[in-house]
């Protein structure tokens, strides 16, 4: 089993901290360090960056252990190649991608509320007053689908927290480094190559996002577009670093 590497071990140990942090100070933490919609009054620039070593609160615990897991076995391997400078730019640069793309889908679902209320008579300042104040009109559930109703109300009123999309970052880096280095997971018996199971996952993440489901039905409160993000950015990254490792533009 590979040694911790020195910016793996301190990222672990931020994420602990905020978490041990955020259960003794409990519901002000994270409102003040989750990401919300850029346009609610609970937003706060700093969110892009702090929500990424929050997670869920307790009894959530595998949210933390796993993504803290795979930060170890992922994040140790490539930091060993990399050295630590371009893996924590590398990490945080994925959980921006994870943080731009959940909140572009955000403002696309609110967008497409917001404008049908519009469209059947609502004033948008109103439509914003009451969402401001964490509320809802119960007639707008008469005019938006069930669906629609319940994406606008959570780009809205919804925060995200977590590693998840770096560490999506992470595994698509791992994949393209190791493709053939073979994955041993708790619910599949036998191993699986990473440039396999890389792209199932990302294609499982894709379509849970857009059917807004999960594995095992209803609603899974998982930002896959956030996952996805970071695995986007992890891919441009990759494909740059990769066409440009023999030129000028070469990371040293």
């Amino acid at each position: 089993m590979m040694n911790i590497t020195p910016t793996v071990k301190q990222l672990l140990i931020m994420n602990v901290l905020f978490y041990v942090g955020s259960m003794i100070v409990g519901e002000p933490a994270y409102k003040l360090l989750s990401m919300y919609f850029f346009e609610s009054p609970d937003f706060h620039f700093w969110q892009i960056f702090t929500h990424m070593f929050m997670h869920a609160p307790l009894p959530n615990i595998m949210h933390i252990a796993f993504n803290m897991f795979a930060l170890y076995s992922f994040g140790s391997a490539l930091e060993h190649f990399w050295g630590g400078k371009k893996f924590v730019f590398f990490y945080i640069s994925c959980g921006l991608g994870a943080a731009l793309l959940h909140t572009g889908v955000n403002y696309y679902f609110f967008e497409n509320g917001i404008n049908t209320l519009v469209a059947n008579g609502y004033q948008k300042v109103e439509i914003l007053k009451v969402l401001s104040e964490g509320k809802f009109d119960t007639r707008w559930q008469e005019v938006l689908t069930a669906s629609d109703f319940q994406s606008f109300m959570g780009a809205y009123l919804g925060n995200v927290v977590g590693a998840s999309g770096a560490i999506y970052g992470l595994l698509v880096a791992f994949a393209f480094m190791f493709p053939n280095a073979e994955l041993a997971l708790m619910f599949i018996p036998i191993p699986v190559k990473a440039k396999y199971f890389v792209p199932v996952l990302l294609l499982i993440d894709l379509y849970l996002g857009v059917s807004g489901g999960s594995l095992f039905g209803g609603s899974s409160g998982i930002a896959h577009f956030a996952h996805l993000g970071g695995a986007l950015v992890g891919f441009l990254m990759m494909w740059y670093w990769k066409k440009t490792q023999f030129n000028s533009n070469r990371w040293n």
